[in-house]
């Protein structure tokens, strides 16, 4: 049952101070096993995105708006994993699995400005090719290294509205009593499962926020796919739509897998009464899609290859 606020202004000697992360129920052994997994793709994503930012910045002809995009990406996959994986794998070895109120708050704004200035910066990389491939000649202009910048900040600032919305909504609930959320990190629908007031607002917020974030940038990459699919299909050669086809088919790939896990995750109310099944989910946008991201980018991708290659053989000497 929920409280009202006078009940609930009644409890604060019992209000929460701290959360238990009660993370995945399995037994001590299981444990063990899931913290190496966890810690072996945790190793995967730092090595993939940073190896991916060194790339790109330390090759002059990675120096091109579609790879500046591309080095941000991996910068955020690095850091909302990085957000949600050493907390993580150090529950696996506790039995406490404390996090402090100030510290969920904190986790859940940077997880929340980070994932979100994702969703749009994986828009502004559709909007980048359909220019590239749809206006050729006016590309240099359309993506100057000064609209470029302005494209990464309006994402982050984006990112940021988002993010101070959520968790000013979410911490103004009141937290009584119940301190255990049943998930690996703090999050929207973990957090609304044990607020002790109706928390009926802030679904709606999350839902409609969610809502219009995932619609409106998919209708961006959507509607310059479409554009692009239109030029491609006009090209008289097929090694040329070949070749166009394969520079983007790496983005649909992670636009596909990042928004059909956001989508599950925010955009539809049922996920929140869905813990077990949201947990699954939440692991494969938190850590398994920062981890094949630059996979995905570096094994489609022939001038990252290229430049790979540039580098192993200056570093030998060769």
């Amino acid at each position: 049952l929920y409280l009202s606020h006078e009940e609930g202004a009644k409890m604060n000697d019992s209000e929460v101070t701290d959360f238990i992360l009660l993370g995945f129920r399995a037994p001590p052994e299981l444990q063990l096993l899931l913290f190496l997994m966890f810690l072996m793709v945790y190793v995967v994503i730092v090595l993939g995105n940073v190896s991916m930012i060194i790339v790109v910045r330390g090759d002059t002809k990675l120096h091109t708006p579609m790879y500046f995009f591309l080095s941000n990406l991996s910068y955020l996959d690095l850091c909302y994993s990085t957000v949600i994986a050493p907390k993580t794998l150090a529950n696996f070895l506790t039995k406490e699995k404390k996090i402090s109120y100030n510290g969920c708050a904190a986790q859940f704004f940077f997880f929340a400005l980070f994932v979100t200035t994702e969703g749009f910066l994986l828009a502004v990389m559709a909007f980048d090719r359909f220019s590239a491939i749809c206006s050729p000649l006016l590309y240099p202009v359309h993506m100057s290294q000064k609209v470029c910048v302005r494209l990464v900040t309006g994402s982050y600032l984006c990112g940021c509205i988002n993010s101070v919305v959520q968790t000013g909504f979410t911490f103004s609930l009141r937290f009584c009593g119940e301190n255990r959320l049943d998930h690996f990190f703090c999050d929207v629908p973990a957090l609304i499962k044990i607020a002790c007031v109706d928390p009926f607002v802030n679904e709606i917020v999350l839902f409609v926020l969610s809502a219009l974030i995932i619609i409106s940038t998919t209708a961006i990459i959507l509607v310059s796919y479409a554009y692009i699919l239109c030029t491609v299909l006009k090209i008289p050669s097929t090694r040329g739509r070949s070749k166009t086809f394969s520079t983007c088919g790496s983005h649909v790939a992670v636009v596909s897998l990042f928004y059909g896990t956001v989508f599950f995750m925010y955009a539809q109310p049922g996920a929140i009464s869905a813990p077990e099944q949201s947990k699954i989910v939440a692991v494969f946008y938190t850590l398994i899609i920062p981890m094949l991201n630059p996979l995905i980018y570096s094994l489609r991708n022939k001038d990252v290859k290229d430049a790979v290659k540039r580098m192993v053989c200056r570093g030998a000497g060769v």
